[in-house]
């Protein structure tokens, strides 16, 4: 009696067991949470209203409409049968409030434009507190699919060392290169034909035309600046590809393609090519050709700088946007320059992938199939039309099987903007929600003038171009910890190279410095990085 009693009790427990192991697994995928009350296709989403309370970061240019009733959520929401409760954020309070929801308090049913770091999405994920997503895309997300196929570093870019992935991304159509680009390089044409040059195609060109520049003082007063720009970063980044380093895109820092063998990162920061980059710009730098003001220099000086046609060169956004047609049509754009050893490449340009976190989803999440195949629609190309640019006859209209906003958009009455009127009844200024497409966007990226600057460039951009990798744990620790002792020295003497206060006879012993801080371990974490990315493809 007593052994058929320890047997009953034995059993019981094996199955308690079982049950609890296929509840986790059922946790762990959430393919079928909430599924049986989503249509797989079509609108609506759900048949019965669904409720869903998203925490959002609320971009500064949207500060004056509320979203909760606006007419870009309104419509979507009538569509879907999904009415989603705005929990909108300033950016000033975003990762606080981020943090202290993630950490235990009052946990939304999903994330939106929150700007979730790869380590948190790694963190909460594994705690169970975000949801992997793998499956839920697979079956209710064929937009997002059909994307990551023709472009596989999506999926690479999303899919962490777990294998899980833990959010769905903001894209930018891989062909929109004006985008892509964001700030590039411009020439003052007008002064070039005073000077009897031609349009740079070397940076000994280049040199040459702002000495010239200079010498000639169109400005007057010896106000002219040959090379002006916000930050010295964006000369660097745009002289990488003329000296052979950077040579798959700025997204991961210091980090590129070791020529010589294309299975091995490099950390190029410590070669001689970046060296030679180093001295070229610090050339400009001691002979006053670039603005000496460039490594502190704010947003409305440089405005202010350009109002008075006082640059020769920049690195900026659409001159004729900007600065207006009077001062902004005298630029035309730069593309590569061909450098001293050869080298001629745009390596200047962001990931298709902006945001692996456009969308994250809780535990605490009612219906995770739904908001999923809600987060999808904006991949395709009617969702990228809804988000970007409105409802047809309430926003825009279509003129020559173009969409174009309506003249109450793009002509507002009194002294209302364009951003203004935007604001009123969509919610994109300051974001990139889904995939953002230049059919459907009319932003300064999109004026002939940045598109025409694209197309120039276009013949010089490499093959690929890489997201921000994603990392485990302890990886994360190595590049919190001796990775961020390393950055910031690299950062401080390139910036002191450039300027002077550092000579190039001490370069030799920044190179020491630099493995000496732990330069193996970090290359160590990227290389390990970088085979998972080409495995995920």
């Amino acid at each position: 009696m007593k052994f058929k009693k320890l047997l009953l009790f034995m059993m019981i427990f094996i199955v308690g067991i079982v049950l609890v192991a296929c509840k986790s697994d059922e946790a762990a995928n959430n393919t079928d949470n909430g599924s049986s009350k989503v249509n797989e296709t079509g609108m609506p989403i759900v048949d019965e209203d669904l409720e869903l309370k998203i925490f959002a970061n609320k971009p500064a240019q949207n500060e004056d409409n509320d979203w909760n009733d606006i007419l870009i959520w309104n419509h979507y929401r009538d569509q879907t049968n999904i009415n989603v409760k705005w929990n909108l954020i300033n950016p000033d309070a975003l990762q606080e409030k981020r943090n202290l929801a993630l950490g235990g308090g009052d946990l939304p049913d999903a994330f939106f434009l929150a700007q979730i770091p790869n380590t948190d999405l790694l963190r909460y994920g594994a705690q169970g507190t975000l949801l992997p997503l793998n499956d839920l895309i697979e079956k209710y997300a064929p937009n997002l699919t059909k994307l990551m196929e023709n472009d596989p570093s999506i999926r690479s870019a999303i899919t962490f060392p777990d294998g899980n992935i833990y959010s769905m991304p903001s894209l930018i159509e891989e062909d929109f290169l004006s985008l892509r680009l964001s700030a590039r390089p411009w020439i003052n044409e007008d002064w070039l034909k005073e000077l009897n040059m031609d349009i740079p195609e070397t940076t000994g060109d280049f040199y040459e035309y702002l000495k010239a520049v200079k010498e000639l003082d169109p400005a007057g007063g010896g106000k002219t600046i040959p090379y002006g720009g916000t930050t010295i970063v964006e000369l660097i980044q745009w002289l990488a590809g003329s000296f052979g380093v950077m040579n798959h895109g700025p997204s991961n820092a210091n980090i590129d393609l070791d020529p010589s063998d294309n299975s091995s990162i490099r950390y190029y920061a410590t070669t001689d090519e970046y060296k030679q980059l180093l001295e070229y710009i610090h050339q400009l730098y001691k002979e006053g050709l670039i603005d000496q003001s460039i490594f502190t220099i704010e947003w409305g000086q440089f405005l202010a700088n350009a109002s008075e046609n006082l640059y020769g060169s920049m690195i900026f956004y659409d001159p004729i946007e900007l600065f207006g047609e009077e001062i902004g049509s005298q630029f035309n754009s730069l593309a590569a320059l061909e450098g001293p050893e050869g080298h001629k490449s745009y390596n200047k340009l962001s990931s298709s992938v902006w945001d692996p976190a456009n969308l994250v989803l809780t535990n605490k999440n009612p219906n995770p199939a739904a908001t999923v195949r809600w987060m999808d629609y904006f991949y395709s190309d009617e969702g990228a039309q809804l988000y970007y640019m409105g409802v047809e006859n309430e926003t825009f209209e279509v003129k020559d099987g173009k969409a174009v906003y309506m003249d109450h958009i793009l002509n507002p009455e009194g002294d209302m903007t364009f951003e203004q009127a935007i604001a009123k009844q969509l919610t994109w200024l300051g974001s990139i929600n889904g995939i953002i497409k230049a059919d459907f966007f009319q932003g300064g990226e999109s004026a002939p003038q940045s598109m025409a600057a694209a197309e120039k460039i276009e013949p010089f951009v490499p093959e690929e171009i890489w997201p921000r990798f994603t990392f485990t744990e302890e990886e994360n620790k190595v590049l919190q910890s001796v990775g961020q002792d390393v950055t910031k020295y690299v950062e401080e003497m390139r910036d002191k190279f450039i300027t002077g206060d550092a000579d190039f006879s001490e370069w030799d012993n920044y190179v020491e410095t630099v493995k000496k801080n732990g330069l193996e371990d970090v290359v160590k974490v990227y290389q390990d990085a970088y085979d998972r990315y080409k495995e995920n493809q």
